[in-house]
């Protein structure tokens, strides 16, 4: 079955991967490698790195309007990613990948110097996806299990948006995904 799960995700990414990354200036897949080069070179848990990875999947899971300026409501990504990450992986994987959307909002709320660190595309769809956190719940989110780890992929996140930038390629992630794969 694992074997299933790393080829299915090399397909997905093989299929839609190559697309632009909605508003930014790399692909789909050049930023879930450089998310996950990032998580690497920060020395995450495998697992860990695994989320940076596929922290995006559920944009590839539904087509969108490939031009950002059509987007007219949050596409919801982290929960179709998350749910589908969980069907195949641990909550170890999935669960930060559910949290990184809130994890910008928490970040935007939290963190004075934040904000402006993120690309126009990020700052775009944190106004469809509710803005800067709320008091209550900044508090809420701080008592999910894997908030912390959302937290990191999202730093991550922000940081895989280098044109250029070279990084181990999908493959290289086969073991890993295999090893930390659901049976099914």
């Amino acid at each position: 079955m694992a074997r299933d799960v790393t080829g299915e995700i090399l397909e997905i990414y093989a299929a839609l991967g190559p697309d632009a990354y909605f508003g930014e200036r790399v692909s789909m897949t050049e930023h879930a490698l450089q998310t996950a080069h990032f998580a690497v070179q920060a020395g995450a848990a495998q697992a860990l790195v695994l989320a940076a990875l596929l922290h995006d999947i559920g944009h590839l899971l539904e087509r969108l309007p490939a031009d950002l300026g059509d987007w007219t409501a949050d596409a919801h990504h982290e929960t179709l990613g998350a749910r589908w990450l969980a069907e195949r992986f641990a909550h170890e994987i999935s669960e930060p990948v559910r949290l990184h959307v809130a994890a910008k909002r928490y970040l935007c709320a939290t963190d004075p110097g934040y904000f402006a660190k993120l690309s126009s595309a990020s700052v775009h769809t944190l106004r469809l996806q509710g803005g800067p956190m709320p008091a209550a719940e900044v508090a809420q989110f701080e008592r999910e299990r894997y908030f912390r780890e959302a937290v990191q992929v999202r730093r991550w996140d922000d940081e895989g948006k280098v044109a250029g930038l070279r990084t181990a390629p999908l493959e290289s992630y086969t073991g890993p995904m295999a090893r930390f794969a659901r049976s099914r």
